[in-house]
């Protein structure tokens, strides 16, 4: 029998044959191995520094194209929930009366 198909006799979840892939830098190097509280800790200050790395920074015209399209979008939706309220207030009033 093949080592898939006695994975998948077996009722294993993963059936592919496993292969040896490349240990990523943030992996301990035995898998029983847990790091430490502080190894830990600077694991993620210096994952969080690599992100901020790629972060790419809007320039103003972006900026204020940005707050603009937002201001503009509130401004819209603000009139439409007023137009709505006003609007069933008035049914609201001729349906029970007022």
């Amino acid at each position: 029998m093949s080592e898939t198909a006695a994975s998948a006799a077996s009722g294993a979840e993963d059936s592919a044959p496993r292969t040896s892939a490349p240990k990523a830098s943030g992996t301990p190097a035995r898998p029983g191995e847990r790091r430490g509280l502080f190894a830990r800790i600077a694991l993620f200050v210096r994952q969080v520094v690599a992100e901020l790395k790629k972060v790419v920074r809007p320039t103003r015209s972006d900026l204020v194209t940005y707050t603009s399209v937002v201001l503009v979008f509130v401004a819209v939706v603000m009139a439409f929930v007023t137009v709505l309220d006003l609007g069933l207030g008035k049914v609201t009033f001729w349906v029970f009366g007022g």
